[in-house]
């Protein structure tokens, strides 16, 4: 009976994810195709100049289809985008999907990276300031995270670099290598960066971890459980974690995707050829259709992490288990 209404919840769950997903896609990816119209950009500029007759510009969009009706194009766009294809690039003609997928590579091998020192770190430290509340231990850790939560992490990249990668020599300072090339050296080249991205992770968790472990203290049913004589272990364990995990697994919905997406400037400083770093370089070179699959991907990332992060609420944190 356990297993069918955990199985359940999971299913309401995923159904409700999936619900709010259709529209917030589709609203998504129509704002986003509407901004090449509005951006008034066309790859006539960008393949013939801005010295371009008419005539030329005319028979560049035709050959893009740029000629038809606006929900035409939509349509056939949205189309491709179902299947996995995002269009070709206005700067050079490749395809966009594929152009996504190596910079994606990139980014997710850093982001997951740094997701996971983030809540490693994080958890530990919430954990010790709740556990240690009020003490100096308390306000050690609180300190420690206001620090590194305002410390810009391309300045975090540009110290690592200096002190572990040209000094120490422990880690390469810049470039990638796939992880099929090797853990060792994809481990190597994705560590500094990570770290660099995780300290906003692991202040934001330690934060969220510790406020909500300390309220779950002071529940009733943890002072019942002080009186049934449970030891501290299990109270905190079984009562106090499981009630207080709901709002750091909650951040972690929007961490993921922002680890993903604005690390561009991190990219820079390690040589990494990421999806950031990729969305940085179409919008400046104007290349519409490359943004366009940019915001896609993002919105798809946002949407997926999230119901990740929603049916590990539902199967872990007790209100809902109990429908609240």
């Amino acid at each position: 009976m356990t297993a069918a209404r955990t199985l359940g919840r999971v299913l309401v769950t995923l159904a409700r994810s999936v619900a709010v997903f259709v529209p917030v896609f589709l609203v998504g990816t129509f704002v986003t195709f509407a901004l090449r119209s509005m951006s008034r950009l066309s790859p006539a500029r960008i393949q013939l100049g801005e010295e371009a007759t008419p005539e030329a510009v005319a028979r560049v969009e035709e050959q893009w289809g740029l000629d038809r009706p606006f929900l035409v194009q939509y349509g056939d766009w949205i189309g491709g985008v179902l299947h996995g294809e995002l269009g070709a690039s206005w700067t050079n003609g490749a395809d966009i999907s594929t152009l996504i997928g190596l910079g994606l590579g990139v980014s997710l091998s850093v982001a997951t990276f740094a997701l996971v020192i983030g809540v490693v770190v994080g958890f530990a430290l919430g954990t010790l300031a709740a556990l240690r509340r009020t003490t100096w231990v308390d306000r050690a850790v609180t300190g420690f995270v206001t620090v590194i939560s305002v410390m810009p992490a391309f300045v975090v990249g540009i110290v690592l670099v200096a002190v572990l990668a040209v000094q120490l020599h422990l880690f390469p300072s810049a470039g990638y290598v796939p992880a099929g090339q090797g853990l060792g050296p994809w481990l190597a080249h994705i560590t500094l960066p990570a770290l660099a991205l995780s300290l906003d992770v692991v202040a934001d968790v330690a934060r969220q971890l510790r406020s909500s472990l300390v309220a779950a203290y002071r529940e009733n049913y943890v002072t019942g459980a002080v009186v049934r004589g449970l030891s501290p272990r299990r109270i905190f364990f079984v009562h106090v974690l499981r009630n207080g995990l709901g709002p750091a697994l909650a951040t972690l919905g929007l961490k993921f995707p922002a680890l993903v997406g604005a690390s561009v400037v991190t990219e820079w400083i390690f040589g990494l050829q990421g999806f950031g770093r990729f969305a940085n370089d179409s919008a400046q070179a104007g290349d519409v259709p490359a943004v366009q699959g940019v915001l896609v991907v993002s919105i798809a990332l946002v949407v997926a992490f999230n119901l990740v992060v929603n049916l590990m609420l539902a199967r872990v944190t007790p209100a809902s288990q109990r429908g609240v």
